[in-house]
């Protein structure tokens, strides 16, 4: 999720660029075109498109920029009601395929995947019950969840910081910001928590490779 947000600000970045930067505006067919992105150079954020299709796929900002609006009338930007109803679905739906790519892409990397993983089992001596230390066993027995759990996780965490934009968090902070945040917080409390275990009891050392 954090790559895919990084995706979608670099796009936003170059839609601003096709928009405002003299030499990009005489492209034909995408410098200086609204449908790529329109900015308002005269507001407080000019950074932040008001049409377009950088506007459909630019982060919601809490409710008071999408359903507020909506319910209450006097829609900014001259935008309508079914406009943001497929803003809404329209970043939804990127940050949810997007995030799967990324995580499909992450773990094929980094060495995660099934077949990395049953090389890893069998040079460790491993295996998985009922199943032969076969690598090709092994692999076919992994690919029935390791692609499943990519897709769900990838998903959910998508739709989660998805939907943390589109409600609004304290702050001001993105949906990807807070999880980024979350996660380094359960790291740094499991390294406190491992080094608290190892000084209590010294037997542990060995179990986590200490001396």
């Amino acid at each position: 999720v954090i790559l895919m947000s990084a995706l979608l600000a670099n796009i936003n970045m170059f839609a601003l660029l096709f928009y405002t930067n003299p030499s990009l505006r005489r492209i034909p067919l995408i410098g200086g075109q609204w449908w790529i992105g329109k900015y308002d150079l005269t507001s407080t954020n000019p950074t932040i498109p008001v049409a377009g299709g950088a506007w459909y796929i630019h982060r919601l900002n809490g409710i008071h920029g999408w359903l507020l609006p909506i319910i209450q009338g006097g829609l900014p930007g001259g935008h309508a009601a079914w406009q943001y109803a497929i803003r809404v679905i329209v970043y939804f739906s990127i940050m949810i395929i997007g995030s799967i790519l990324f995580a499909k892409f992450w773990i094929e990397t980094t060495d995660m995947g099934a077949a990395a993983i049953a090389r890893q089992i069998q040079s460790s001596g491993m295996q998985i019950p009922g199943f032969r230390r076969d690598p090709r066993i092994l692999r076919k027995v992994l690919e029935r969840y390791i692609p499943v759990v990519t897709v769900i996780g990838g998903a959910s965490v998508g739709a989660l910081a998805a939907s943390a934009n589109a409600i609004g968090t304290v702050g001001n902070t993105s949906g990807t910001g807070v999880l980024l945040t979350v996660g380094i917080l359960i790291n740094l409390y499991e390294q406190i928590a491992r080094e608290q275990a190892m000084e209590m009891h010294p037997v542990l050392r060995g179990f986590f490779g200490k001396e």
